[in-house]
């Protein structure tokens, strides 16, 4: 019974930063403070979101939102995890390949999208492709990171135990690199959400950030704020999922610390 009021108290507590924000954002446009015009109240744009997804047009746009999003991380996961870990480990590789790196992930994909339509269309592709670039760059740099910094003595401990190289990658390097490549990973999810508003506002004909550029054009604010809401629920689900994982790939951590 005690851990169920800690819990409740715990949610309770975590709540009420949001539960102000709503209040305050209600209370804003009926007092007068801001013109209920350009900011709609919380429980209008409420039924806005219910209207949305009743008549199945939200639905349409979360699912093309999805898509994209999810193909474009799923190209840098596989990508960036794949180049990172090997350079991680020919750090030789690693040294001269670095400036490139650096020097690429300065480039913007807002910036390199009239470059992405030149070569691949204003189709799906260079939206996929507008993700893929923006969430590279944090999964291949902590990716490597995670390998190149993997503590000496747990190499050295089991190379001195007879251990083969191909048995320290897999046993020792990578379970300790997984929560850089993790991080890496979950920052890629949250440059993903990012990159696909700019992605979806230019020549799309669904997508949530189509739909917050078209609401706004056509004067419906409460849909657009519904369509802003959606995006961050997408970003939200991105995020807790990825750190689910991560506790599940990571629990050795848990095991290792209750040791000492």
């Amino acid at each position: 019974m005690k851990k169920l009021v800690n819990k409740f108290r715990h949610i309770l507590g975590r709540g009420s930063g949001i539960f102000l924000v709503l209040l305050l954002w209600e209370a804003a446009p009926r007092l007068g403070w801001v013109d209920q015009t350009f900011l709609s109240p919380p429980s209008i744009v409420a039924k806005s979101f219910y209207d949305l997804l009743i008549s199945g047009k939200l639905w349409i746009h979360f699912l093309s939102s999805i898509q994209r999003s999810l193909l474009g991380l799923t190209l840098a996961i596989v990508v960036g995890t794949s180049f990172g870990i090997f350079l991680g480990w020919f750090k030789q590789l690693e040294y001269f390949a670095d400036p490139i790196f650096q020097s690429f992930r300065q480039m913007s994909a807002f910036a390199l999208f009239p470059v992405f339509i030149l070569f691949f269309g204003i189709g799906e592709v260079s939206k996929v492709i507008i993700i893929f670039w923006a969430s590279l760059w944090p999964v291949l740099l902590n990716t490597i990171n995670g390998v190149k910094n993997v503590d000496k003595l747990l190499i050295n401990s089991a190379k001195s135990l007879g251990a083969s190289q191909s048995f320290i990658f897999l046993k020792v390097v990578l379970p300790a690199a997984t929560p850089g490549i993790i991080t890496g990973i979950r920052l890629g999810g949250s440059y993903s959400v990012l990159a696909l508003v700019a992605a979806e506002m230019i020549g799309a004909e669904s997508g949530l950030g189509f739909l917050v550029l078209y609401s706004q054009e056509t004067f419906k604010i409460p849909d657009m704020f519904a369509a802003i809401i959606a995006l961050a629920f997408v970003g939200l689900t991105f995020n807790y999922s990825l750190s689910f994982i991560e506790g599940r790939l990571t629990k050795w951590k848990g095991r290792s610390t209750e040791n000492f």
